[in-house]
């Protein structure tokens, strides 16, 4: 894992830098050739203008098969002054060439040996030579021999007074210092790209570290879980993505734990409810077969199998209805029923149990029929299940209230409420899990195995409602849940 993030960090950087620099250099080049071009072409401009000026005052009343003879010794000293004058150095030649009418080049001043043309090329192109018969400028690129690179060549006729073109002047200069500054650019761009790239390599590994630790450790505790070791954790830092991945992760683990311990919770009150109740069966069972249980105590003893029998068989049905629910096999048919009748109805059914313990009974129904939309079936389960808590969990005289009554987005409140010991209130978010029970010692809870809350609140949450559960440890609790009314 690490390997493979790292490699994938490195990738990103190294393409967004690389990239990044490679622009960079071509945007910079761009502007150095723009800049230097702008440079070249205004000095050249400047040197022509100057040289031209200074010749034309030579040459305003000659003819122009006498122009050669205007250069004599003393103008070409003048000449070669100022040719040294604007070269700037050894990285900027400068040359100016001078031809006649006829575009023949008999003189040369150049700073460098490419700048000057051999003897089969002394003399001027003829695109050259055809701008300035016509009177315009020249600005090109032109490469004196072949095997020379291309100058800079900025050209202008020298016109006599009658406006007749007795020679050329050219000044041309190479692009040395242009490339030589190019070179130095891409030298720095390289340097510091490098220098980039040995950053971000370092960024990299301490990134990739601090993110892949703590997922090497997830890792580590997930094989431990799958190993049935529950009490590893993450220890989180930070506020990012992965540490909220890590906190999430603990919760998980938490989860497990307690799951876990739940698990064997009800392995250990299942084989208790069903070893229980089988060996009393086969007991008494076996003392009719033998003899041992009188004829006129049997009636008795076969009425307690038959409660031992459904006993069972309502362990049973709570198994089936949990797997059923975990495989989503367990359809719902939504219709309308009065929610007050039934809730009637599961009153008179524990009867029984109210009287058993004197409880003094309540019931509010906001009006005398209350329809509700949902499965009929499932919500009699619910309801009955938490009726039957409340009173499994009352005090001996305590008061057992069953309130209905609308509240807003057409909903119908059911509440139940029993006064007796209460659930502590680190406790309430774990009733509705799957095995759990609040008595731990089933003094009270013998028959239960942990499973009718965790059904009903599935239940109910398929319906799309909420069932919730509120105390006062030591003196009340109560269970309530929403069902929907219907459109009319």
């Amino acid at each position: 894992m690490f390997k493979s993030v790292f490699a994938k960090y490195v990738t990103a950087f190294m393409t967004i830098i690389t990239f990044g620099f490679t622009v960079l250099l071509l945007v910079m080049t761009a502007i150095i050739s723009h800049y230097s071009m702008q440079v070249k072409t205004e000095m050249l401009d400047h040197v022509a203008q100057v040289i031209e000026k200074s010749v034309s005052s030579e040459s305003a009343e000659i003819a122009p098969q006498s122009f050669p003879a205007v250069f004599d010794s003393a103008y070409k000293m003048t000449l070669d002054s100022m040719v040294s004058a604007f070269t700037s150095g050894e990285d900027d030649k400068m040359a100016v060439w001078v031809a006649d009418a006829e575009g023949n080049i008999f003189y040369t001043v150049a700073a460098n040996d490419e700048s000057n043309p051999t003897e089969d090329t002394r003399r001027f192109p003829e695109e050259l030579l055809s701008a300035l018969r016509q009177g315009e400028d020249y600005l090109d690129t032109w490469a004196p021999n072949e095997s020379s690179p291309k100058l800079l060549v900025r050209a202008l006729g020298i016109y006599n007074r009658s406006g007749e073109l007795c020679g050329m002047i050219a000044v041309c200069s190479s692009n040395v210092r242009w490339g030589s500054m190019l070179e130095d650019v891409s030298n720095t761009v390289v340097v510091s790209a490098l220098l980039v790239l040995l950053a971000a390599l370092i960024a990299a590994y301490f990134i990739t570290e601090r993110t892949v630790y703590p997922l090497r450790r997830m890792r580590k505790a997930a094989r431990d879980f799958a190993a049935g070791k529950f009490d590893e954790r993450i220890n989180v830092h930070g506020k990012d993505e992965v540490a909220e991945l890590a906190a999430a992760f603990n919760q998980m683990a938490e989860s497990l734990d307690s799951l876990e311990t739940m698990r064997n919770s009800f392995i250990a009150s299942v084989s208790h409810d069903l070893r229980t109740p089988m060996t009393t069966i086969a007991g008494f069972i076996d003392g009719i077969r033998d003899g041992v249980i009188p004829a006129d105590q049997q009636e008795h003893y076969l009425e307690i199998v038959s409660m031992e029998v459904h006993r069972l068989s309502r362990l049973v049905t709570s198994l089936l209805d949990l797997s059923r629910i975990q495989a989503g096999d367990r359809k719902f048919v939504m219709k309308h029923f009065d929610i007050c009748e039934m809730a009637r109805l599961i009153l008179i059914s524990l009867e029984k149990k109210i009287d058993e313990k004197h409880l003094d009974v309540e019931f509010l129904c906001e009006d005398d029929r209350m329809t509700v939309h949902a499965d009929r079936d499932a919500i009699y389960q619910v309801l009955y299940n938490v009726c039957h808590n409340a009173i499994k969990f009352s005090r001996e005289g305590g008061q057992l209230r069953i309130s209905i009554s609308n509240v807003k987005e057409r909903r119908v409140q059911i509440e139940v409420f029993n006064e007796g010991e209460g659930i502590p209130q680190e406790e309430l978010p774990l009733v509705f899990e799957r095995f759990y029970k609040t008595d731990k010692s089933r003094n009270l809870d013998k028959n239960g195995v942990g499973l009718g809350l965790f059904i009903s609140k599935t239940i109910i949450t398929a319906h799309g409602e909420k069932i919730w559960a509120e105390s006062e440890q030591g003196q009340n609790c109560r269970f309530l849940f929403t069902l929907q009314r219907p459109l009319f």
